[in-house]
């Protein structure tokens, strides 16, 4: 049989590849990804990638390839090409070789280097599919990354722990090497700092861990806080008594406690002041026992609101605190409490403080792509003035 080719004529995902399946000689299993003869490709398209391969340029001259793959399980194969074959178009796309289907086993063809890393993601993604995870795009992306960037050995598997199970059955998991050292870090230590750009899962693993030790009775209770900061605007009076002006600030703490115990959960504990969420202000004068404390937006504190913060650590407790430097919204005479407590607290035993990037970004493949550019832009207007300009509102870069 002749090579059947990945189409956009595809009705949907299953009954297409059913139908290649259907003619196909089923190939000998074991899972290999074996090199098979040279298929002509056109690299014109290279430059256009949205993982910036023209990086990897030097490491492109051994020419055309074809990798064969083999998969034990049909479901497997399936779940590997996804719905309308969405998923094997992305890789196309993204790495810029052909992908199709013959005698049973789906065939990989382009230039060396990257017929190598899609068979890499292909197999990462199999082994997805054999545990019975869902195969997202965001997923297939961040495989993508992992494997240009040769950093696939820090992708989990099933044998990483899982930090908490959300009320819908979720899994929740360290997806980055940056966030098992987050999670390691506030296993092994009484404070934990983890300071990274927006998206990193900074506040939502906090809470995870969080969570995990309320319903395993390592602590008593859970106490989040964050400073009543605006966000580069002021939003004037707000209607209500004092928990409702402040809910607006707290919003985000709220929907990763909805998330992980759900809403029903989260108000029963709430009222027996089990789970407490509270601006910063109403720390001071608290001793906080046997508690599971987490600091976020910490980047809005004063210096001497973290002196504040921190000194409230009693007996049994844990502590994490999160923030972004690069995200201060306090007026421009004041300095964040977060930088300045790096430099003050930095070689304390028993205080830890993770650094997370854009790397670790698990939100929609753009934030990473923004903060990357963010970054660049940075550096190239500090270089050109000498030194960092006004900030203006809503964008103090302290």
């Amino acid at each position: 049989m002749g090579d059947v080719f990945i189409s956009d004529e595809s009705v949907n995902g299953g009954r297409a590849l059913k139908e290649r399946i259907a003619g196909a000689t089923d190939g000998e299993g074991g899972g290999r990804a074996e090199r098979a003869g040279p298929a002509a490709l056109s690299a014109s398209a290279l430059s256009s990638s949205a993982l910036s391969i023209a990086a990897y340029a030097g490491r492109l001259s051994d020419g055309p390839s074809e990798r064969r793959i083999e998969f034990d399980r049909i479901g497997s194969l399936m779940a590997v090409m996804g719905q309308f074959d969405e998923n094997a178009k992305l890789l196309e796309e993204r790495l810029n070789v052909r992908i199709f289907l013959r005698d049973g086993a789906l065939f990989v063809s382009g230039e060396e280097f990257m017929t190598d890393k899609a068979a890499m993601v292909i197999r990462q993604m199999e082994d997805m599919a054999v545990r019975g995870e869902e195969i997202s795009r965001w997923q297939i992306v961040h495989i993508l990354n992992m494997a240009v960037e040769d950093r696939l050995d820090e992708i989990g598997d099933a044998k990483d722990p899982v930090i908490c199970t959300t009320v819908r059955g979720r899994q929740i998991k360290a997806k980055t090497q940056g966030q098992r050292d987050y999670v390691k870090a506030v296993a092994e230590n009484t404070i934990t700092f983890c300071i990274g750009p927006a998206g990193t899962g900074k506040t939502f693993l906090a809470v995870s861990m969080a969570v995990n030790a309320f319903k395993n009775k390592i602590a008593d209770r859970i106490i989040l806080t964050r400073p009543a900061v605006e966000a580069g605007e002021k939003l004037g009076f707000l209607p209500g008594d004092l928990q409702n002006k402040v809910d607006p600030y707290l919003r985000p703490l709220y929907d990763s406690l909805y998330e992980t115990m759900g809403a029903e959960s989260y108000h029963r504990y709430f009222e027996k002041g089990m789970i407490e969420i509270a601006p910063l202000a109403y720390m001071r004068g608290r001793t906080l026992d046997n508690s599971f404390i987490i600091l976020d937006e910490a980047q809005n504190t004063s210096y001497e609101q973290m002196k504040m913060f921190l000194t409230r650590i009693g007996f049994g407790s844990k502590v994490v605190v999160t923030g972004d430097i690069t995200q201060v919204d306090l007026p421009e005479d004041r300095k964040s409490g977060l930088r300045e407590v790096i430099r003050i607290l930095n070689n304390i035993d028993d205080i830890r403080f993770i650094y997370l990037t854009e790397k670790d970004v698990v939100r929609h493949e753009l934030v990473r792509k923004i903060i990357r550019a963010y970054e660049e832009y940075d550096k190239t207007r500090k270089a050109g003035s000498g030194g960092p300009r006004r900030a203006k509102p809503g964008f103090d870069r302290r």
